[in-house]
């Protein structure tokens, strides 16, 4: 039950953090540091650094199940003008993809091999919180050119995916850098946050098929209770991430950024007070 339990706290804080700007990874080295994760025979190294990545694939399904309508280019009930932007807005969010597949396989291992640490994920975190309040006090009387995702271009959807390819280094967060991304170039917060959302789909998707994947393909098994620990955060990140997105959306439509900013700053630090006392590896 212990093992449970561990699973549905790190569930609810993936869950929580996946689409705020606010590093979900940083939280869920935190979490499993403060609870002693990797140990035991449940929570083993390998299977530790698959079921991160699993759970996250469970907040995108909150993202589908929320968009769907909007993400879907076979409903009937769109008019055919309707169906021919979803596809463009599929195009333009494989166009968003593209750098991250490319430097991901190229660098994601390297990152985690010699990057995975508190220091790095405290910087991270702080630096990426100061840009949110330096952007957001830079953008204060600059009205936002693009109010929609139709206004938001191929070239436009390319330079976002640009801005993703930083969350390769942890810490970063993949929401935070192509929300930031998307603001710098003239995106409105609520475009660029939905924009981000629909990024994260094809990523993850990817991601996890390749974690999974690897793991097996390396002689990798899953006891009965490994399996039952996944699945319960699988289920618990999607449904606390239901949540999440509702209420970060609402904020983000009369508030700006600069809350995370500034909550980013404090996690920092503490993660690095946390990280040279031992606690965190």
């Amino acid at each position: 039950m212990l093992d449970i339990l561990k699973s549905i706290i790190i569930g609810i804080v993936e869950g929580i953090t996946e689409f705020l700007p606010v590093s979900s990874t940083g939280h869920i080295i935190l979490a499993e540091a403060l609870m002693r994760i990797p140990s035991g025979n449940v929570w083993t190294n390998s299977f530790t650094a698959v079921f991160d990545y699993a759970i996250q694939l469970g907040a995108i399904f909150a993202v589908i199940q929320l968009y769907f309508n909007r993400l879907n280019p076979f409903s009937q009930k769109k008019t055919s003008k309707e169906r021919f932007q979803t596809w463009r807005l599929w195009i333009k969010v494989v166009v968003g993809v593209i750098p991250a597949v490319i430097f991901g396989f190229l660098f994601n291992d390297f990152m985690d091999a010699h990057l995975l640490n508190f220091r790095v994920v405290s910087a991270t975190l702080i630096i990426y919180g100061i840009a949110f309040i330096w952007i957001e006090n830079r953008q204060k009387n600059i009205a936002p050119k693009i109010t929609s995702l139709n206004k938001i271009t191929f070239k436009l959807a390319l330079f976002i995916g640009l801005f993703q390819v930083l969350s390769l280094v942890p810490g970063t967060s993949r929401s935070g850098a192509t929300i930031l991304g998307a603001v710098i170039l003239g995106a409105s917060r609520f475009v660029a946050a939905e924009f981000s959302f629909f990024l994260s789909i094809p990523v993850m998707f990817g991601v996890t098929i390749l974690k999974v994947g690897t793991f097996l393909l390396h002689g990798g098994r899953f006891t009965g209770m490994q399996s039952i620990v996944m699945l319960v955060g699988f289920v618990v990140s999607w449904i606390v991430a239901l949540f999440a997105i509702k209420v970060m959306m609402r904020y983000i439509q009369n508030n700006d950024f600069k809350i995370f900013g500034w909550y980013r700053i404090a996690i920092g630090a503490i993660f690095l007070l946390l990280g040279f006392a031992g606690f965190v590896k």
